[in-house]
């Protein structure tokens, strides 16, 4: 796929990287033939100006802070992750402001209409903010593409004519059907797959069964979660190898020669990212109603939830933007974890407004992986007392 681009703007606030980014972005697109306008620049508003689309993808704080957050809970015996629980109650407190200031800058300066898209994690409760705040805004995660493109693969076909039905919150979803050609052959990628998706996912083959559906690999932070803090306690943070995976990127865009994206990437997270963004921002142009998931209003769309949660589904995509398809009700089994979490973003979008401890604690209470007050006292001392007053 292809998209007619007249100019592209990187923004960064580290001149080192941004420099290095910079350089290989340059390289990559003058061999794919672009004729077009690459500019790269530490200066928010000159990135936003007259931008019909501003993609957000930031980590406040680096990778020391991802680091600091995947640690820290764990001392409270709390499961340390990035974007789920504790850690990503802290990410969320810090990110949430900074993205809400970026995209008043593009409210300021972009083109009329223009789309936020937001990458930046956690996606679900930042694009929350982005919406309750007004702006036109989507949110996008790769976990389903991910799906898509290993379907796809096993089914011996083009991924375009695989639709895979992922619905619930962000990093809190199952794929309930995957359709070919608008066929559900989900069973049958069960059966001859069910033990290599159990393996994937680090959960029982048994529990896909007993549930019809497969959920993302995010859900065993829940579903094993003893296992998980077991394992955390005995082993080495992610944080810790993406750094060195980060390094050894920056290093290989360093080379002048290179100009095609590293296999490396592929383990530093954020597979098919690119192609995710492409195919969203291409429907948004052309308005050609291609099914993207997304986050987005809930709206009704799935039962039990309220109308203005943000929920990640498929949605068929236009120029007016995306319309959720129609969803079946969640089983009890899902529909109470997702309501439970649906609460807890709820309450965090309002802490990282507010700044008040109280808020702040509400939220953490409300997660489903800490729910108890000793805990919360605890976390919110180690992972966010700077934030709150």
């Amino acid at each position: 796929m292809r998209l007619d681009v007249d100019e592209f703007v990187l923004q960064d606030v580290d001149p080192g990287r941004r420099d290095v980014v910079g350089g290989m972005a340059q390289r990559m697109l003058a061999g794919q033939g672009f004729a077009g306008r690459l500019d790269v620049t530490g200066d928010l508003d000159a990135a936003v100006t007259d931008a019909d689309y501003v993609l957000i993808q930031i980590r406040v704080g680096g990778q020391e802070t991802r680091l600091h957050d995947e640690t820290a809970p764990l001392a409270c015996g709390c499961i340390g992750q990035e974007t789920t629980g504790a850690g990503g109650f802290a990410k969320a407190m810090r990110t949430v402001p900074v993205v809400l200031g970026i995209a008043e800058r593009a409210r300021a300066l972009a083109a009329p209409g223009a789309w936020i898209v937001d990458f930046t994690n956690p996606v679900g409760i930042v694009t929350r903010a982005l919406l309750d705040a007004g702006h036109r805004a989507v949110g996008l995660c790769n976990v389903a593409i991910g799906f898509q493109r290993q379907f796809a693969g096993w089914l011996g076909v083009e991924p375009a004519r695989v639709l895979v039905d992922q619905v619930g919150l962000n990093h809190l979803t199952w794929v309930r059907s995957v359709l070919l050609d608008g066929d559900d052959v989900l069973p049958d990628l069960l059966d001859e797959h069910g033990d290599e998706l159990a393996g994937q996912i680090e959960l029982p083959r048994r529990l896909l069964d007993e549930l019809g559906a497969v959920p993302s690999y995010y859900l065993r932070y829940f579903y094993a979660h003893d296992a998980v803090l077991r394992e955390q306690l005995e082993g080495e943070p992610r944080a810790a190898v993406v750094q060195e995976i980060e390094r050894n990127l920056l290093d290989l865009y360093r080379d002048p020669s290179v100009d095609q994206r590293p296999d490396l990437l592929m383990q530093r997270g954020g597979a098919y990212y690119s192609e995710a963004a492409l195919g969203l921002i291409s429907s948004l142009s052309t308005g050609d109603g291609a099914v993207h998931e997304v986050d987005l209003r809930n709206e009704g769309t799935l039962e039990g939830l309220a109308n203005d949660d943000v929920v990640e589904v498929p949605a068929r995509v236009g120029r007016a933007g995306p319309e959720p398809l129609p969803q079946t009700p969640l089983a009890p089994e899902l529909l109470g974890l997702v309501q439970h979490v649906a609460a807890y973003e709820r309450l965090t979008v309002r802490a990282a407004l507010s700044r008040d401890p109280v808020d702040a604690r509400k939220a953490l209470l409300a997660h489903p992986l800490i729910g108890q007050v000793e805990l919360v006292d605890g976390l919110l001392d180690r992972l966010v007392a700077e934030a709150v007053h």
